[in-house]
């Protein structure tokens, strides 16, 4: 079952943190969440799956930053959440997926336990300006049934920022 927006509300502070929370951002079944003004891209035009990734740091300014085509762009929410009790999926807004830009394109599921901004993989199929706090995707909760074990991962738990993919590490882990 997914939350409604009032029992989102009802939850905050208890099971569901939301900081800051806006009651304008709230939905009937989910909680609108904002673009921070960095985006990280990645130096390489390769990138190789058992190594880090270097990436640089771009900063949205107030008029807005033209996205190219092609490229991938992390961004993060300015919102940091956290979740107890309830499955947080995260999707891109109607009205932004409409203008052909993609947040948030793989990896929506988050964990029951879940701390810390949510980093976004954007991607455009066309050129399109973005603009620094615009509400860009929204997190939506499921319950869940039976015994569970909390997401308590170093690799993304309780983040300070935009998170380059850290898959790297999983090889070490096989290699030991």
């Amino acid at each position: 079952m997914i939350l409604s927006g009032r029992e989102i509300k009802n939850q905050l502070g208890k099971t569901i943190h939301i900081k800051p929370f806006h009651e304008d951002q709230l939905n009937p079944n989910s909680y609108n969440l904002r673009l921070h003004h960095e985006l990280l891209v990645y130096e390489n035009k390769e990138l190789d799956m058992k190594k880090v990734n270097q990436a640089q740091k771009i900063v949205i300014p107030e008029e807005g930053l033209l996205l190219e085509p092609g490229k991938l762009y992390l961004g993060r929410t300015v919102e940091y959440t956290k979740t107890d009790n309830y499955v947080p999926m995260l999707e891109g807004r109607s009205s932004i997926g409409r203008l052909g830009l993609f947040i948030h394109v793989t990896a929506g599921f988050g964990d029951v336990g879940f701390s810390g901004f949510w980093t976004l993989e954007i991607f455009c199929v066309q050129p399109i300006r973005i603009y620094p706090q615009v509400e860009v995707c929204q997190i939506y909760y499921h319950t869940i049934d039976g015994d569970y074990t909390t997401y308590n991962s170093g690799k993304y738990q309780n983040n300070e920022g935009i998170q380059p993919s850290l898959l790297y590490r999983d090889f070490i882990k096989e290699d030991k």
